[in-house]
């Protein structure tokens, strides 16, 4: 077998190309100029039941402020982002004026937002780009949630008011490499010392974690062998955050894998409210009605570019949107999206009542998902070609549902928390890892 040197593979690749191989790629308006992309983005057209009327002057204020910015500042450069799989970094100031980071935390600088403000705010930044949607759920819902559900009043006076303004960044730190729907079984360690603890550990799949100014770490206190929370500063010894590669959804979020050798947490910076996993339920409840959000959010969008995308594309001599079974898809679309839109506010108003519980959310998450997969699905079909390009928004959608098909819970345990809910019989584990027969 011949082995080519370098410089025979180059003088053969350049016989094989053409003289305009390496030219750049023709604009999408220049190259489809029959339908508009997404960098321009659609307005709304999937409130077909005014379910805005059911929002108050707050919570709409919130809607319109949040779609503006998103319309104005992500959508041209999204695409772009999306396939480099970079963060926009530029924009977070702008995103941190916009007045939701810290969701319905009060005080210290939070907007103090409803519920139901909150998840429409989710679902607005969804609508434009899912990847933003996770960024501000993680550093809203979870990190900075929890400091606010978990921590001292000194931590909150510390960190809050730059977290809610974002001139700093936090992630949350749960899922491991073994344990992803078993998290409770995690296996990062903190052990105590003199004058605060080392933690030792590895964690998978932390979004916003390469960039965090703060993470929040869930670790088993060697102790009492139950999970306790710390809070690490970026760059702190021994702390090692790595991006994980070669997503097919979510490109823009930053996930990461962590690595914790000997890292040594202050006292101070120890949660004093979270003493087991049980202390995460009232963060995770929160965070799972903003995550039945964001499918949302990512249907309307879909929803809205196919409405404008079939009035414009013309295929024999007439619009997309004058042949039946294209009406039909965009009518199953328009159903799936009222229909979520119910489930996901009545879910909010259950939570500001007190009513909520975890089987609802678990039900609202897994279903609002599926249906959000089969309206992507529907509208990757309606707009053919295109429909496999980022450009038009689509298949960008149809990628990012994937990961949010099984972050906060997969479908399948989400339904599993449902079904021991109305049955009363937990079947998460298999007879065998009970020690007992199901019988």
């Amino acid at each position: 077998m011949t082995v080519l040197s370098s410089a025979d593979r180059d003088n053969g690749e350049k016989k094989v190309k053409s003289s305009y191989f390496d030219l750049p790629s023709m604009e999408i308006s220049v190259a489809f100029p029959q339908a508009t992309p997404a960098s321009k983005f659609p307005p709304c057209t999937s409130d077909y039941y005014h379910f805005d009327d059911l929002l108050t002057p707050e919570e709409q204020a919130v809607r319109k402020r949040v779609r503006e910015f998103m319309e104005k500042e992500v959508a041209p450069i999204m695409t772009e982002y999306w396939e480099k799989a970079e963060f926009p970094f530029h924009i977070i100031p702008k995103f941190g004026a916009l007045g939701v980071a810290g969701g319905s935390i009060k005080g210290y600088g939070c907007p103090g937002l409803s519920i139901t403000a909150n998840a429409i705010a989710t679902a607005e930044i969804s609508r434009v780009d899912a990847s933003c949607g996770t960024f501000n759920l993680v550093h809203t819902s979870l990190g900075m949630l929890t400091i606010a559900l978990c921590g001292s009043e000194a931590q909150k006076q510390k960190y809050l008011p730059d977290l809610a303004q974002m001139k700093t960044v936090t992630c949350w730190a749960l899922t491991e490499p073994d344990n992803g729907s078993d998290a409770s079984a995690l296996k990062t360690t903190a052990t105590k010392v003199e004058g605060g603890w080392v933690l030792e550990g590895q964690k998978r799949w932390i979004g916003n974690s390469t960039f965090a100014d703060l993470l929040v770490i869930l670790a088993r206190n060697t102790t009492t062998n139950q999970v306790n929370g710390f809070l690490v500063q970026k760059d702190a010894p021994g702390l090692t955050v790595t991006k994980i590669p070669n997503k097919i959804g979510l490109r823009i979020v930053q996930n990461g894998d962590i690595l914790l050798q000997n890292v040594f947490v202050p006292d101070e910076e120890r949660l004093p409210g979270v003493n087991s996993f049980q202390d995460t339920s009232k963060v995770l409840a929160v965070s799972r009605v903003m995550v039945a959000w964001q499918p949302i959010g990512i249907s309307m969008g879909v929803y809205d570019m196919c409405h404008r995308y079939l009035k414009e594309r013309k295929q024999f001599g007439a619009p997309l949107a004058a042949f039946q079974i294209n009406q039909q898809k965009l009518v199953k679309m328009l159903g799936n999206v009222q229909a979520m839109f119910m489930m996901g506010w009545r879910l909010c108003k259950l939570y500001e009542t007190g009513q909520m519980t975890p089987g609802q959310a678990s039900l609202g998450k897994a279903w609002i998902t599926s249906k959000a997969r089969e309206t992507a699905s529907l509208g990757r079909e309606l707009l053919g070609g295109n429909g496999v390009l980022g450009d038009f928004l689509v298949a960008k959608a149809f990628g990012d549902l994937e990961p949010i098909f099984t972050y906060e819970g997969t479908y399948d345990i989400n339904t599993l928390v449902t079904g021991r809910e109305v049955t009363g019989i937990a079947s998460f584990k298999p007879p065998a890892s009970r020690g007992r027969s199901r019988l």
